[in-house]
């Protein structure tokens, strides 16, 4: 490098904070949806912002804290129950609701002391132990009528067009609070200890960074999230049966749509509840053709897209629409923008060992 060269790290770029004000814009014109969408339209939402809430937990579970679940539906199928009990013994239903998912948030904190001791595989298999578990006794408590189950009724006194513009509401409040708490997280001291663990666990520790303190919260973060997003979903169902609540399949759409939008990036899952949407929404109907497609599209971003989509944007034109991490951009008296492909331009967030220093500061 020439001596008149200089570097510069930076966080929020011009087009960083363009496409924030952009997203400013869109959520006001989400929030007037009741208003503005048909019916069908407004359900339709409902169902998108619950899956980006799915999608956007399970990142911060594993592409930002390594912590690979194959379990988070037990957390999904815990929030759902917990509210049905909760309404049963008169709690307001949409209070209930927020309840359920708290409690059942509250609950993975103890479940955390045993199982952020396991690692890797283990970690991932003790999840899905645990998630069958919790789909066993929950299906042997008589109010639920083992796998026959039963409804929240209590939605049923509000009047249909009401309930499914609260219920929009609800998911929409909890999709940008979610966004907006494990943005402020992983820009923080917890994102940086938890990218470091991620990237060294031993060398974390070695250096003094919390290792179990940073699981423990990213893990907290992700199990209410989860089971918020289950509630969400009784909300828009009413019904609640344990076996499609507790199915391993809402852990298998929380992966695929986060291995097809970019693990470990913030804009990702986002991208990919969209892509998975939108899949579901024209091929859903398609019955066994539609997982068989689902499974061949997975199979298709590993193979050839393993950054994702928006990870491969990322890496090939050095875009972050929302930086949680920092950028290195080299200036020269010639040159006082970023060069497309240019080492500058491809900045990548903080190596471990300065995430790690970042993180005990």
């Amino acid at each position: 490098m020439s001596k008149d060269s200089s570097f510069v790290v930076e966080r929020w770029t011009r087009l960083s904070a363009l496409s924030s004000a952009a997203a400013a814009v869109l959520l006001v014109v989400l929030a007037l949806g009741p208003w503005l969408f048909a019916a069908n339209v407004v359900d339709s939402f409902t169902t998108l912002f619950v899956y980006l809430i799915l999608a956007v937990m399970w990142n911060a579970l594993a592409g930002y804290a390594g912590l690979v679940s194959v379990g988070q539906q037990a957390f999904f199928g815990l929030g759902a129950y917990f509210a049905i009990l909760l309404s049963y013994y008169g709690v307001e239903v949409y209070l209930a609701l927020l309840f359920g998912a708290a409690i059942a948030g509250l609950l993975s904190v103890p479940v955390s002391l045993l199982m952020l001791r396991l690692r890797g595989g283990e970690f991932a298999i003790a999840t899905w132990v645990v998630a069958e578990l919790a789909h066993l006794l929950v299906a042997l408590d008589p109010l639920i009528n083992g796998e026959t189950g039963v409804s929240l009724i209590a939605l049923n006194a509000f009047d249909p067009d009401d309930r499914r513009a609260y219920n929009y509401w609800m998911a929409l409040a909890a999709m940008v609070v979610l966004l907006a708490l494990v943005f402020a997280l992983l820009r923080g001291r917890v994102g940086a200890s938890v990218q470091a663990i991620r990237d060294d666990e031993d060398a974390a520790e070695s250096v003094g960074v919390g290792v179990l303190a940073g699981k423990r919260a990213i893990f907290f973060l992700a199990a209410f999230g989860c089971a918020l997003a289950g509630t969400l979903w009784l909300a828009t169902l009413i019904s609640f049966q344990p076996q499609s609540y507790f199915g391993v399949q809402w852990t298998a759409y929380m992966i695929f749509m986060v291995l097809a939008g970019g693990l470990g990036t913030f804009e990702g899952p986002i991208l990919g509840a969209v892509i998975f949407f939108l899949i579901e929404y024209f091929f859903g109907q398609t019955g066994v053709w539609y997982l068989a497609g689902l499974g061949a599209a997975a199979i298709v971003f590993a193979l050839f897209l393993p950054r994702g989509l928006w990870g491969t944007i990322e890496d090939k034109l050095g875009i972050r629409l929302l930086p949680v991490g920092y950028r290195l951009r080299l200036l020269r008296p010639d040159m006082d923008t970023d060069v497309p492909g240019s080492p500058a331009q491809n900045a990548a967030v903080l190596p471990s060992q300065e995430n790690a220093k970042a993180a005990i500061k």
